[in-house]
């Protein structure tokens, strides 16, 4: 072989490794619908499970709260209630803001304190006066109120009613006090002073039996009242 032979080989030869090596053809993927769509659904789930979630807490609904204490059995007056916009846990049944003209004139069924939300729970329409039982308003003249009526004579307090002597009538003697032993009693609502005079009407709720003695005592301006102990029985 010649030398020119010899180089033109070489030179096939470098040309041959020098030439770039084509990439192995690769089919396309198969695609698999199912497996496609059942993604698609767990996203647009997993999107609307974070929305309803975003949207259940902070969700935020108005609704009553209690701005001033209401004792038990005590009408309930618009200046008692205030609003609130706040985050609700489903097991808590507040009163909706819209409900405000449907509580107010009902009574708390049980002691209502400043600050707290107001539940359905806690207003009735049921007075205090039980079966066998009769109601007698008692008046009061501004000195026979005691000054810490608004912490001790409320709606559901216990009271003992007692008959003292009038003005220009002399004390009975003890063997002639069958008619003023005291009477028990609860009280079932306050009235505001009256403009003017100062005096304070009280109804109590008493047995049967007792509501005309205690009608008398009244009437005749004998009759006071004395509050007992909080947690005393009548």
């Amino acid at each position: 072989m010649s030398k020119n032979e010899a180089a033109s080989d070489g030179d096939v030869s470098g040309l041959e490794r020098a030439r770039p090596v084509a990439p192995p053809r690769v089919g396309p993927r198969r695609r698999r619908p199912g497996v496609i769509a059942l993604g698609v659904v767990l996203i647009a789930g997993g999107g609307v499970g974070g929305s309803m979630l975003y949207l259940h807490n902070g969700q935020r609904a108005p609704v009553l709260t209690v701005v001033r204490h209401i004792p038990v059995g005590a009408t309930i007056t618009d200046a008692d209630l205030g609003e609130a916009s706040v985050a609700l846990d489903p097991s808590i049944r507040a009163v909706p803001s819209r409900d405000r003209g449907s509580v107010v004139g009902k009574r708390a069924a049980a002691a209502l304190t400043p600050g707290s939300l107001l539940s359905s729970s806690q207003v009735t329409t049921a007075t205090l006066l039980k079966s066998g039982e009769q109601l007698v308003p008692v008046g009061l003249k501004p000195e026979q109120v005691p000054a810490s009526s608004g912490t001790f004579l409320f709606p559901g307090a216990q009271v003992q009613i007692v008959q003292v002597p009038g003005e220009n009538q002399p004390a009975k003697t003890p063997g002639a006090q069958a008619d003023g032993q005291p009477i028990s009693a609860r009280v079932v609502q306050v009235g505001a002073p009256a403009p003017g005079t100062g005096a304070v009407v009280v109804d109590v709720a008493v047995a049967s039996v007792d509501g005309p003695r205690l009608a008398g005592w009244v009437s005749s301006g004998n009759a006071r009242i004395l509050v007992n102990a909080p947690g005393d029985g009548a």
